[in-house]
């Protein structure tokens, strides 16, 4: 099991990371702007004291100390988390000889936590329905995930390589 942790902390991190290069370069490049991670780290703060929605809007909420790093935190243990459910089901094996389907099938599957949990916590709606541009959101949602997904199966290659 401590062999599947240590990959999953890889793995996780590749994908995280590379998703978060491609969130600057869309910054960079189109404008975009960058995830909220302090609104994030302020969901995640709350849901301690049961705090889960944020009905008028996450903004809305009182600030919490600490709010940005636990947000950054966080969305590397998602990453980590996400990259261990791959291990879960494909096994060793899938780390030993990746391939890019069962990285893709868990990227998508993962946009269901954030359409269906942190979106509707934050005060956005299920799938971003009250977000400004929802379709483009949601696009941003799914495409974000194909790349987490993409970094998770590079990183695979890349220790299985070592």
């Amino acid at each position: 099991m401590l062999e599947t942790l240590g990959l999953a902390v890889l793995i996780g991190l590749g994908g995280t990371a590379l998703l978060d290069v491609w969130n600057l370069l869309l910054n960079r490049t189109l404008g975009q702007p960058l995830p909220p991670w302090h609104l994030i780290g302020r969901w995640f703060a709350g849901l301690p004291r049961g705090q889960l929605v944020h009905r008028q809007g996450i903004s809305s909420s009182a600030p919490i100390r600490g709010e940005l790093a636990i947000g950054w935190c966080m969305h590397y243990v998602v990453g980590i988390s996400f990259a261990l459910v791959l291990l879960l089901i494909w096994g060793l094996e899938w780390a030993a000889m990746p391939t890019f389907g069962p990285a893709l099938l868990v990227g998508l599957v993962t946009v269901g936590a954030g359409w269906f949990i942190l979106q509707p916590g934050l005060g956005v709606g299920v799938a971003c329905s009250n977000a400004p541009n929802p379709g483009l959101a949601r696009m941003n949602n799914v495409v974000g995930h194909v790349v987490f997904a993409l970094g998770m199966y590079l990183a695979a290659r890349l220790f299985t390589a070592i």
